[in-house]
């Protein structure tokens, strides 16, 4: 609380500081008993000068002061509150003489707000007054008439001087200028004390007409202030007679409303004297100015007029001083006292002190969300306000102390359902007729995270093939959320699953945005056929909110694993074992007894697809000696296809493929070792008489032949494929007289057909081979020749593909006969077996000229085939 002093001297100054303590004390008391703030300032402190810790007083620590929000309502802002340290400053000039006029006491009050939660505290400051008004008379000069025959001792009411300022600081004492015939005495009244001069000794006109006097008013303010007015007495005849009123005091009520130019009260007074001294002057004594503004006095009649519209709001009595003056210069006085009646010319005014929107849709029952002032001007029934809301919304209005209203929660709030409410505060008096006002209030809801994710689907199902990228999409998944903004704004993760043994985290990831699962790495039929993966969508709320579905991912299996033999067992071969590897090496003892059909042995072999992709057939593609063994195609049986002949080698190498159905196919072979005995004691000089370098001299020997094989191989093709240009360009210009004779193509023409590589390394050799078929005359009557038929590849050959089907790997087409009986080429001892052998279609450039000779010419023409070389035993 702040108490300013221009000047501390004196005793004055002693009890100004005793009085501000003293107001400290009560406004302290005062704040604790009906939580009002109080403080007191002097009048006239300069824009920014310090009123009090507001803040402190409230018990608002400086911490607390931007989240509490600390400001003023006052509809004149006088003062100003500092929003770092809650201090209280004056705003501008305060004037008591200008905000309280006559008051005996002058204050400001206003409420102070602060939120969170809300709340409001009354302030009120107390204007202490200076001393920075003169005393000042109303008139310049004063004119007296004193007749001579007045007897000493009689007074003469003087003119009051007035001091705009009030307490000590208006407490006015009188001082005349020193003169014989005159004193100064103060007369104590009802209205307070007034100066009169006194007459000290009787008067003689004829020795002195007039005399001048100086009337000094000085107040009590520290420093004094003083005015003078000048005193000029006038000695005259006798006029023993003094005019009288006929009421000491008049009172009249009048209404507000009541207009301009309405005269309201008739003065009368009377003097016993005759003639001049008789005659009767009506005039106004000494008032405040705004009074004089509003009424006027006739001078002859003595009735009163209004002369400007009364306010009742603004004052709601007024006093009027009026003089009856005779023509002797005698003075009566009297009062006339103006009440004002009140007229309900207000309507109520409403003021917003606060208004909390957007408030958040989870606010429960009875939050405040707007604070308000509603006030009337008038008085008594016409001040009395009520006040209501209109709108449908979930909210009502609760009457305060101190004519405030609350208006607050009555329902649930739902942003889903309205974003907005509007609604109007109507306040209605209790005058007649009865006055309203409104205003509208714009309640903004805000979103609340009371909304989780949804998903389309509770249970997705994905397909993807084995061994795809990495990165792949696999499935994209949605969900939508009914909140907005950044509560509504979703984002994926993985939640969990289950894949078998390989965990579901690494398979999967999801994107945050979009909700696109991707594979993380390729996936592998083999180690994981479904798995499944919990997405969870979480929105960006505070606590953020979630829901999860289920994603299904099933592998489809492709035919990425070769079939794997598990008997025969391969043999290990290390690093010292490249010796006595052959004796290592599992082997079956046949009897040379046995008949057709005699088991051998099973190869056993295992592939890790599924389905079409698993389905195995075996095929017996080496042996010393073919037409001694057979191999059942799905049961993997090794079992002997003719009697078991006593020329047979007694050692046996078999060597089987075992292919799966997959596209394309993958194959693996199995080699069986056979020992052809009667029994295992018979059997053993025959493992054992081969010497201990034979095996690795037996790998040279091989190498070496496929080596020249293979020189032999390019050497073939270099002279076939110049034989082809020479042909090609003796096709072009004709062919010869020589060439003729022997008809249409009875030449050869054998391609390269290279096998797939088969990296398994079943055959890791490939040659052609052209051999010439049986001589047999060919009817002439078997012309033109059956249709063309590609050369297969080995790896067809030993698929067991049929005939009919054409190989991508052929390069060519041979020209030449149908093949011979099946068995022609193996009943020919010691010539090339022929795997396949189809005819070439006849070039449609020959002309019917080259084919009558052909008709009539005789020769077989060569043979040719592609086969795969087997690996010896």
């Amino acid at each position: 609380m702040a108490v300013r002093r221009r000047q501390r001297l004196g005793p004055g100054g002693g009890r100004a500081l005793l009085a501000a303590l003293l107001l400290l004390l009560l406004c302290v008391w005062c704040r604790a008993a009906a939580e009002r703030v109080r403080y007191a300032i002097a009048e006239e402190l300069g824009r920014g000068s310090l009123v009090g810790p507001l803040a402190r007083d409230l018990g608002l620590s400086a911490d607390e002061l931007p989240a509490r929000k600390l400001r003023l309502s006052e509809e004149k802002q006088y003062f100003t509150v500092n929003e770092e340290n809650g201090n209280l400053y004056v705003n501008e000039r305060l004037d008591w003489e200008e905000m309280c006029g006559e008051s005996a006491t002058c204050s400001v009050s206003f409420e102070a707000l602060v939120h969170n939660p809300l709340n409001i505290f009354h302030v009120e400051v107390a204007i202490e007054d200076v001393n920075d008004n003169s005393p000042s008379f109303r008139k310049a000069s004063l004119d007296l008439e004193i007749g001579e025959w007045i007897p000493p001792g009689t007074g003469f009411p003087l003119d009051v001087a007035h001091d705009a300022d009030v307490g000590s600081n208006s407490l006015l004492t009188y001082q005349l200028t020193s003169n014989p015939s005159f004193s100064l005495a103060m007369k104590e009244s009802p209205d307070g004390s007034k100066p009169e001069i006194i007459l000290e000794r009787a008067l003689d006109r004829e020795k002195q007409s007039s005399f001048e006097l100086v009337l000094t008013a000085v107040d009590a303010g520290d420093p004094m202030r003083s005015g003078s007015v000048q005193i000029r007495v006038n000695v005259t005849d006798a006029n023993d007679n003094r005019p009288i009123f006929a009421q000491d005091r008049y009172h009249v009520r009048l209404r507000e409303d009541a207009p301009p130019g309405s005269a309201f009260l008739d003065l009368s007074a009377s003097d016993a004297d005759a003639g001049t001294n008789a005659r009767i002057t009506y005039s106004f004594g000494e008032m405040p100015k705004t009074t004089l503004q509003k009424f006027m006095l006739d001078a002859e009649s003595g009735a009163i007029t209004l002369q400007e519209t009364l306010d009742f709001e603004e004052m709601n009595a007024y006093n009027l001083a009026v003089e009856a003056k005779d023509g002797g210069g005698l003075v009566a006085h009297s009062k006339v006292e103006v009440e004002v009646l009140d007229v309900n010319d207000n309507p109520p005014e409403i003021t917003i002190l606060s208004l909390s929107s957007p408030v958040p849709e989870d606010a429960p029952e009875g939050t405040v969300i707007a604070l308000l002032k509603v006030r009337d001007r008038d008085s008594g029934e016409n001040g009395q306000v009520s006040c209501e809301l209109s709108g449908e919304a979930p909210l009502s209005i609760v009457a305060s102390s101190g004519g405030s209203y609350k208006v607050v929660t009555s329902g649930a709030l739902d942003r889903e359902q309205a974003s907005e409410h509007r609604v109007t505060v109507v306040a209605r008096d209790r005058g007649r007729p009865a006055l309203r006002s409104s205003r509208e209030l714009v309640l903004e809801v805000s979103d609340v995270n009371d909304n989780a994710p949804v998903f389309e689907e509770a249970a997705y199902s994905a397909y993807v093939a084995e061994n795809n990228a990495a990165g792949a999409l696999v499935l994209r998944v949605q969900a939508w959320d009914a909140d907005a903004g950044a509560n509504g704004r979703v984002s994926y993760w993985l939640a969990g699953g289950s894949a078998g043994a390989a965990g579901a985290a690494p398979l999967v990831s999801v994107e945050a945005r979009s909700g696109a699962l991707y594979a993380q790495r390729s996936l592998d039929y083999e180690q994981c056929r479904e798995f499944t993966v919990a997405v969870r969508a979480q929105d960006g709320g505070s606590p953020a909110r979630s829901s999860t579905a289920t994603v299904r991912v099933f592998v489809l299996d492709r035919n990425d694993n070769a079939p794997r033999v598990l008997w025969p067992a391969p043999a290990a071969a290390g690093p010292g074992e490249a010796a006595g590897g052959a004796a290592a090496a599992p082997f079956e003892v046949v009897p040379r007894s046995a008949e057709a059909g005699y088991l051998v042995a099973k190869v056993v072999a295992v592939d890790a697809d599924a389905g079409r992709n698993a389905w195995l057939s075996y095929e017996l593609v080496q042996a010393l000696e073919p037409a001694l063994f057979r191999v059942g195609l799905h049961s993997g049986e090794v079992r002997t296809a003719r009697a078991v002949g006593e020329r047979d080698a007694a050692k046996q190498r078999l060597v089987a493929v075992v292919k799966d159905h997959g596209q394309p196919a993958l194959s693996a072979t199995a080699t069986l070792h056979v020992v052809l005995a009667e029994s295992l004691q018979e059997a053993l000089p025959e493992l054992s008489e081969r010497p201990a370098g034979a095996e690795a001299a037996a790998a040279a020997a091989e190498l070496q032949f496929y080596l020249v094989l293979a020189l032999a191989l390019l050497s073939a093709l270099l002279v076939l494929s110049v034989a082809l240009a020479v042909l090609a360009r003796l096709r072009r210009a004709g062919p010869p007289a020589v060439l003729r004779c022997l008809g249409a193509q009875r030449f050869s023409l054998a391609g390269a057909a290279f096998p797939a590589d088969f990296c398994e390394g079943t055959l890791p050799y490939s040659y052609n081979l052209c051999v010439p078929p049986p001589a047999r005359a060919v009817p002439e009557a078997a012309w033109p020749p059956p249709p063309p038929v590609p050369i297969l590849s080995a790896e067809e050959l030993l698929g067991g593909d049929s005939c009919g089907k054409p190989s991508p790997n052929s390069n060519d087409l041979v020209a030449g006969e149908p093949p011979s009986e099946p068995g022609a080429l193996q009943a020919a001892p010691g010539s090339a077996r022929c795997l396949q052998c189809r005819e070439e279609a006849a070039g449609a450039a020959v002309d019917r000229e080259e084919r009558e000779e052909a008709r009539s010419a005789t020769g077989s023409p060569a043979r040719c085939g592609s086969a795969r070389s087997l690996a010896s035993y």
